[in-house]
């Protein structure tokens, strides 16, 4: 990874260097949260809009990484806010991680628990949703998540915890319902 040089007589230069090295990162979180591409795409204007005009403002005792994606973290809530709770992921995003080499049935099957993690993962609140997306699906560490949340190491491992239990709460109430209605 190149360290980026912060330099602002040339500024343009400058954040063009940081959207060429954090795009994807910045890209494939707001994809995870929102689990619309177009939404993403736009939110992840606005981050590196945003970038750009904070950028004077730059503490350097911060990784840069962490700084910009805790500007998509902040960007991310703004846009849950407006969205008010609507369908914050759709089938579309679990689609694209499906793999090509696996059987109709198999490919079925895993569409089915991905929508059953979808719908799971809507009813957690907006906190415990970035923070099992960024452990649970981006793998950052848990230093790196405590960074972008600006929390403790001790708050993300509780919220991370709390998030999975949740999550597994509501995915084996789905189940049970299920069953229950089977029995009928």
């Amino acid at each position: 990874m190149v360290q980026i040089v912060i330099d602002l007589d040339n500024l343009e230069d400058t954040i063009e260097r940081i959207y060429e090295q954090y795009y994807l990162d910045v890209y494939k979180f707001l994809v995870s949260f929102t689990g619309n591409q177009s939404d993403a795409e736009d939110l992840t204007q606005d981050v590196f809009i945003r970038v750009l005009k904070s950028l004077p403002k730059f503490n350097e005792h911060y990784k840069l990484k962490t700084w910009v994606l805790s500007i998509a973290k902040h960007t991310a809530i703004d846009h849950f806010r407006k969205k008010k709770f609507y369908s914050l992921f759709e089938d579309n995003f679990f689609k694209q991680l499906l793999s090509k080499e696996k059987q109709p049935d198999e490919i079925a099957e895993n569409l089915e628990k991905r929508t059953e993690i979808n719908t799971a993962l809507t009813t957690l609140k907006p906190q415990y949703r970035m923070v099992f997306i960024l452990r649970g699906v981006n793998e950052y560490s848990i230093k790196e998540t405590a960074e972008i949340m600006d929390w403790s190491e001790a708050k993300v491992k509780v919220t991370y915890h709390r998030a999975l239990k949740k999550l597994k709460e509501e995915l084996m109430g789905k189940s049970k319902g299920v069953l229950e209605n089977a029995n009928c």
